[in-house]
């Protein structure tokens, strides 16, 4: 059976299928985050509504308790306000008494008189005992009003505190709604770039067999742009970042600077380990100054720094597993991604 040849194209539909999978985890992402904040926010105004109206309820509970016991203050003194009544008037009907008992005798009058005086008394005294009892009584009537006055206050600032709690409740609501249909929007603005920004480097880079589109990142085999061992960028590689270069500059002047967005590269080796003798101990120091070198070079190129960034993974996230000369080959390589922050 005759294999393909390496000009030979193959269609591979799986790139347009895992960019609408990324584009749906991004949205659902997305959506748990605004739902997280959302649920945030709500649950610092839960709290603060909770605490007034503890607050509220404490105060409530004291001035109850205070109006029940002046209840039962004014309650005794209306006791003893009647008591002193009956005594006034059991006064009275002795003074009654006596006087028509004076007035039928008529021959003591100084001893009628002296005992007159006496009664007199004794209902003056009586008298200055109810005028204070009526005092006490109008001073709690206004006490009471008083505690009631403050009772509507509270009832008053507890409907008002309730108003702005629902208000608020409306407000994060509809801010929460059109937050979510902002950055939705900006999502799909981003995929969309996204989408042409491969297009445009798959047409570049068609005639390539060491390019290869993995997912949603384009994969260089490392020999694209370095040298066995080596972190600085070859001839042949500095040819073809100036094409990715070419496409960043122009994509970064198309896409709105309200979209934030970045290109992620992303260093990898294969599981050899290094002599020790050169410049790197390590393959997770050559794949991080492999994956700068490359941004350091796109940004002398125009390319904006804060649009770039270098990851060094080592030989710790391999494509293919095994020991055989393509495997390895196939690990070392550079990977872009264009995402968001």
């Amino acid at each position: 059976m005759a294999r393909p040849g390496r000009n030979q194209r193959v269609i591979d539909y799986w790139p347009g299928f895992v960019d609408a999978l990324s584009t749906l985890v991004l949205s659902i992402v997305f959506l748990l985050t605004v739902f997280m904040v959302a649920q945030f926010f709500l649950s610092q105004q839960v709290t603060d509504k909770d605490a007034a109206l503890l607050k509220l309820n404490r105060q409530i509970s004291e001035l109850t308790d205070l109006l029940a016991l002046e209840r039962v203050n004014r309650k005794n003194i209306e006791e003893n306000l009647a008591l002193l009544g009956d005594t006034l008037a059991a006064t009275q009907a002795e003074r009654d008494q006596l006087k028509s008992q004076i007035d039928g005798l008529g021959g003591t009058p100084v001893d009628s008189g002296t005992q007159m005086g006496s009664l007199n008394k004794d209902l003056d005294a009586q008298k200055q005992i109810s005028t204070r009892a009526l005092a006490q009584v109008e001073a709690l009537n206004q006490q009471i009003n008083a505690l009631r006055r403050q009772l509507a206050a509270l009832e008053e600032a507890l409907n008002a505190s309730e108003q702005r709690d629902k208000e608020s409740q409306a407000r994060i609501a509809d801010l929460g709604s059109r937050l979510n249909v902002a950055l939705a929007q900006k999502v799909q603005e981003l995929a969309r770039y996204r989408s042409e920004f491969f297009g445009r480097l798959r047409q570049i880079l068609s005639n390539r067999s060491d390019v290869r589109v993995v997912g949603d990142r384009f994969v260089f085999q490392s020999e694209v742009f370095f040298d066995v061992g080596s972190a600085g960028v070859s001839a042949a590689g500095k040819v073809e970042l100036d094409k990715l270069a070419s496409a960043l500059v122009q994509l970064d002047g198309e896409i709105p600077p309200d979209i934030p967005w970045i290109l992620r590269v992303d260093g990898h080796t294969d599981k050899k380990p290094l002599s020790g003798a050169g410049q790197f101990k390590s393959n997770w120091e050559l794949s991080a100054a492999r994956a700068i070198s490359v941004v350091q070079y796109l940004v002398t190129k125009g390319v904006a720094p804060q649009r770039l960034m270098a990851a060094g993974f080592g030989e710790f996230q391999p494509i293919e597993l095994g020991d055989s000369d393509e495997a390895l080959k196939r690990n070392r390589r550079i990977e872009l991604k264009l995402t968001d922050r």
